[in-house]
């Protein structure tokens, strides 16, 4: 009680010593000017709190029972300016008779009335003040949701009633604090709320055009993205959005309008794809967001001190996402570019990254490169991120820099992968996007870094072909879905029990998996090939193989797992023909990949599914993904001919499962002349390859019928390996 200022001391004993509402309300009067006072701090208020007794605030509140020497209103209005300054301390705003006035307040604000009174106008903002206040603290924000307060306060925005920007702000304020679960799955509250904010943000031309941007990122940033996004038909909110970005970006405008209208285009991008920024069939919307993203990554990164370009960490990173985007878009050539579209895209382009480079550089150098700081360890990671996904599709841009630069990315990939690790192992509910794992999103740029000798030096030396094994063996454990382990007191009762499904997130995460295994697949394979002397002695190569042939053979046969199927046989294979000296041949796990193996290389052709019933086609199965099997298929032939010599028992294999039997009869259906010339290179090499290890090879081609093989598809090769001259 000694930090109470003596006039509040009495204020309080005058409170408690009224014998009437009359008195105690008279007396609220010295409360409204006390409580306002520089000197009225957390341990007053809450003494006032108490005096005055919170059941005779939420009778004026409520307007009954009350002295008729005044009007309800007036009750109300002191009451409520009261209650305002009370709810800005955290122990008064989070006290159980406040809470349970929400309702009333909620009550209050939905009533309100353009057509109302000064005095209801400044009831309505004093309850919005309270409701703002009590928002920001915990156990508000619970009874705030679970009482569907954004649905009301969205119902009272598209009404356009009174002070409707302050029910948009509790919404912020509770979508930011809830992320997705602040809304329900049905898409129509959702797409109603932000179809009104749209209208708004596109038609009004003063500077709340900008305070509307910011709230439509906020709700947008939080919402279901793929129900939202399947529910977009017969929508118009989309294009409003479009037609309102485009009309402030082509005005003449400053920091403070670029800042929101670029965050709403980041998040925006981010929620409907790339694709909107093509609603209207034009590419100039496209355009001009690359080059205002660009420009404003330069302008913000330009030489300026480190802490200054942290401070605009955030628009900076939506500038990123912008340009992340664009540059996808980019490499599907999908784009139809006048030449001079494309020096002044690829210039800006360029600008810009030439700068995030110059302020990685600098960051390396740097105590803030260690820093703990989430914000600034995000931006870092951001702009390794960004860095990386141009380095993925200009290919031969500052080299020298980016070697120069390559280890630091490198751990700060790494750390950042054990952060998203961690993520995935924390139990509880995870309402907010998981870390981005920045080495998922360095993997296409280290494709065609590995092709080039300086950084695969530098992946060795750093380690970072360990980082990678372990990379794959986790995001394996993603995409290779099992059923979670049972209880040992519920197996017996739950035995019969069929598995169950992953739900959509975990199909959507197992995809994202395979996606990333297949590009360390090719990094892998790249350096097994390119580093031939290490992938025979180097320990990590061993660990690699182990890895491929013990999990080949436990991946699910289903076509969602062709392309992965396909490139752990091939990766597999090119590791079998370096460790061949290492290799026993009674190793069961061996056994099992090679024949996972010729599973893959087996199926790939048939006669069954074609039209015409002598044409050699691609099964269906494989049609679907051609693109990228039909290099698998060829370069898996290929090194199963270079493994052969190598590990000759392999080739028991291929006789005992009838495979090189399999393809003398598929190749005799064939009508002649018509086998395209790299698939019967590829069958006959490979022939030919088991002829040379197996003795037992001829007999069996022979009796198959090869020699008409032979004649019809003018095998050279392979038929004076059987048949001689």
């Amino acid at each position: 009680m000694a930090d109470i200022p003596e006039t509040i001391k009495k204020c309080a004993a005058m409170l408690k010593a009224t014998k009437s509402d009359t008195e105690k309300f008279a007396a609220l009067f010295m409360v409204t000017k006390l409580v306002k006072g520089k000197d009225c701090n957390a341990s007053a208020k809450k003494l006032l709190f108490e005096s005055i007794g919170f059941d005779f605030l939420k009778k004026l509140l409520n307007g009954k029972n009350l002295p008729n020497d005044c009007p309800p209103l007036v009750y109300k209005s002191v009451a409520l300016s009261i209650l305002t300054c009370f709810c800005q301390e955290e122990e008064l705003a989070t006290h159980k008779e406040m809470l349970e006035a929400i309702p009333t307040l909620v009550e209050i604000v939905e009533q309100a009335d353009d057509d109302d009174c000064d005095d209801n106008l400044i009831v309505v903002s004093e309850a919005y003040s309270c409701l703002k206040s009590i928002a920001s603290f915990e156990p508000g924000q619970n009874i705030l949701i679970d009482s569907g307060t954004i649905a009301k306060m969205s119902q009272i925005y598209a009404a356009q009633s009174f002070q409707t920007d302050e029910a948009l702000q509790l919404i912020v304020l509770l979508v930011n604090k809830f992320g997705t679960a602040a809304w329900s799955d049905d898409p129509k509250p959702f797409n109603a709320l932000v179809q009104r904010i749209s209208l708004d943000m596109e038609t009004d031309h003063s500077d709340r055009k900008y305070d509307l941007c910011k709230i439509l990122a906020a709700i947008l940033k939080t919402c279901k993205r793929e129900i939202i996004y399947n529910s977009l038909e017969g929508e118009i909110w989309p294009e409003s959005l479009l037609k309102g970005c485009g009309d402030i970006l082509k005005s003449k405008i400053g920091p403070k309008q670029r800042e929101p209208t670029l965050h709403l285009i980041a998040t925006t991008l981010q929620v409907l794809g790339i694709q909107w920024a093509f609603m209207n069939d034009e590419k100039q919307f496209y355009l001009l967001i690359l080059q205002m993203a660009a420009i404003e990554v330069r302008m913000q990164m330009d030489e300026k001190k480190l802490e200054t370009t942290f401070r605009n960490a955030e628009l900076i990173q939506n500038c990123f996402v912008i340009l992340q985007k664009c540059i996808e878009y980019l490499a599907t050539d999908q784009l139809d570019l006048e030449p001079k579209e494309k020096q002044t895209t690829y210039t800006a382009l360029k600008g810009a990254f030439n700068q995030v480079l110059s302020v990685l550089n600098r960051i390396s150098n740097d105590k803030i490169k260690d820093t703990t700081n989430p914000k600034e360890k995000y931006f870092i990671r951001a702009s390794v991120g960004i860095l990386s996904s141009w380095l993925a599709q200009e290919t031969t841009a500052m080299r020298p820099a980016i070697y120069k630069l390559l280890p630091f990315m490198f751990k700060v990939a790494n750390e950042s992968f054990e952060e998203f690790k961690e993520w995935r192992s924390a139990a509880g509910v995870k309402n907010f996007d998981p870390p981005t794992d920045i080495l998922r999103v360095m993997l296409p740029a280290i494709c065609h870094l590995v092709l080039e000798d300086e950084a695969r030096k530098l992946i060795f030396s750093t380690k970072q072909d360990e980082v990678l094994l372990q990379h794959i063996e986790y995001y394996f454990t993603i995409a290779h879905y099992k059923r979670p382990p049972i209880p040992r007191a519920e197996r017996l009762k739950r035995m019969n029990e069929p598995d169950p499904k992953p739900s959509p997130e975990q199909l959507a995460e197992m995809q994202n998996a395979r996606l990333a295994i297949i590009s360390m697949c090719n990094i892998l394979m790249n350096l097994t090939v390119l580093e031939p002397k290490l992938s025979e002695d180097d320990p990590m190569f061993a660990n690699l193989f182990k890895f491929v042939v013990e999990s080949l053979p436990e991946l699910k046969d289903t076509p969602d797992n062709l392309v992965l199927h396909g490139n752990l046989s091939v990766l597999g294979l090119l590791l079998l023909k370096q460790q061949a000296k290492r290799v026993k041949q009674n190793d069961f796990s061996i056994c099992r990949y090679i024949q996972a193996t010729i599973r893959f290389l087996w199926d790939a052709y048939n006669i069954d599914e074609s039209n015409d019933p002598t044409a050699l086609v691609v099964v269906i199965a494989y049609k679907k993904h051609w693109n990228e099997l039909s290099e698998l298929w060829f370069l898996g032939m290929q090194t199963m001919c270079g493994v052969l010599p190598a590990v000759p028992w392999i080739s028991e294999f291929a006789i005992e499962s009838g495979w090189a039997e399999g393809i003398v009869h598929l190749l005799k259906k064939v009508k002649i002349g018509t086998l395209p010339a790299n698939v019967k290179s590829a069958y006959e090499d490979f022939l030919s390859q088991l002829v040379e290890v197996n003795t037992t090879v001829p007999g069996v081609l022979k009796k198959a019928d090869a020699l008409r093989v032979c004649r019809n598809h003018r095998m050279m090769e392979l038929g004076k390996k059987l048949f001689g001259d």
